[in-house]
């Protein structure tokens, strides 16, 4: 993709390597499709680094922005899903 991720200048390296990733999962879910448990396991680790729901939200609009993905889409379609399934989003 030809956009910047929007990452925290206080963040480690490790962190926003987690990060990417998790907006990997993203793209991921928008393209091919993603595993419902590898995606929540981004999340997951996603929210250990932002566990505010403002900066969060700050993070994902800024994201859904530049790349025109929506995250809150994808997490909603995951809490619909059955374990064990792939999300892909249209």
């Amino acid at each position: 993709m030809e956009y910047q991720y929007p990452i925290e200048h206080d963040w480690t390296t490790e962190e926003i390597i987690d990060v990417i990733h998790y907006f990997q999962q993203i793209e991921e879910a928008y393209g091919k499709g993603v595993d419902r448990e590898k995606f929540l396991e981004a999340y997951r680790r996603f929210k250990e680094i932002v566990p505010g729901k403002a900066q969060e939200r700050k993070i994902c609009d800024e994201f859904e922005e530049v790349s025109g993905l929506s995250s809150y889409r994808i997490l909603k379609a995951v809490k619909e899903t059955e374990t064990g399934k792939t999300i892909k989003m249209k």
